[in-house]
């Protein structure tokens, strides 16, 4: 079994692939065009990033994750509508978002409109399954609960790391590719392809639980 779980980043995308019993392995990729070169074929696939666009107020995926996630809501933020990520500068995609919906839109998921744009036409174009999944959820999954930690502090990567170790994830030979991503980015890219391994085995679950139409007929849910 060959999964990958995908993690925006800074410079493209940071992937791991697991592949059976080997060593986790890390994969760059500057754009998502790249995937099929650079991972090559796999059961399943994890991604770090919204699946399905609303078309007005909130998806029901990031409130009942945020739900879950107690002190550690602040990680999952709201999913915009598509006409707010379209919008030519921020002032004008808050706007938009505060029409839409009930609240703006911060500069770093507004930032990110470009690569949750390229992540949709890759779900719809890869043919194997692509699914959304929130790290911290599938940490929260991992331990039992919600990380105590932010992944921003050292204790928070050992607590995150340690949970991967025990579940047979290995990221000493990640390679290369970690020294393009951050290592928090690095780590949500592990949990996220532990997320992929969990579809590929039919033990995943998603929330909400069926998934949300979207406007477009897109599930709209965040699997762990």
């Amino acid at each position: 079994m060959r999964v990958v779980g995908i993690d925006a980043c800074r410079k493209g995308w940071i992937a791991v692939v697991l592949d059976r019993d080997r060593p986790a392995q890390g994969r760059f990729l500057t754009d998502l065009d790249a995937f099929a070169d650079a991972v090559g074929e796999v059961e399943a696939v994890g991604i770090d990033i919204p699946i399905g666009l609303p078309a007005t107020g909130r998806r029901r995926a990031d409130e009942e994750a945020r739900q879950l996630l107690g002190p550690r809501r602040n990680s999952v933020f709201l999913t915009p509508p598509r006409e707010v990520l379209t919008a030519p500068t921020h002032a004008e995609a808050s706007a938009r978002s505060r029409a839409l919906s009930d609240h703006g839109i911060s500069r770093q998921a507004y930032a990110l409109g470009p690569k949750i744009l390229q992540a949709e036409t890759f779900a719809a174009d890869t043919h194997v399954p692509v699914r959304e999944v929130h790290p911290e959820v599938a940490f929260a999954l991992l331990l039992g609960r919600p990380a105590r930690w932010a992944k921003s502090t050292w204790a928070g990567l050992e607590e995150r790391r340690a949970a991967l170790c025990g579940a047979g994830i290995d990221l000493t030979d990640i390679g290369g590719a970690g020294g393009m991503a951050a290592p928090d980015d690095v780590l949500d890219a592990a949990v996220v392809a532990f997320s992929a391994r969990r579809l590929a085995r039919g033990e995943a679950r998603c929330w909400p639980d069926p998934p949300e139409p979207g406007p477009d007929g897109t599930p709209m849910a965040i699997w762990a």
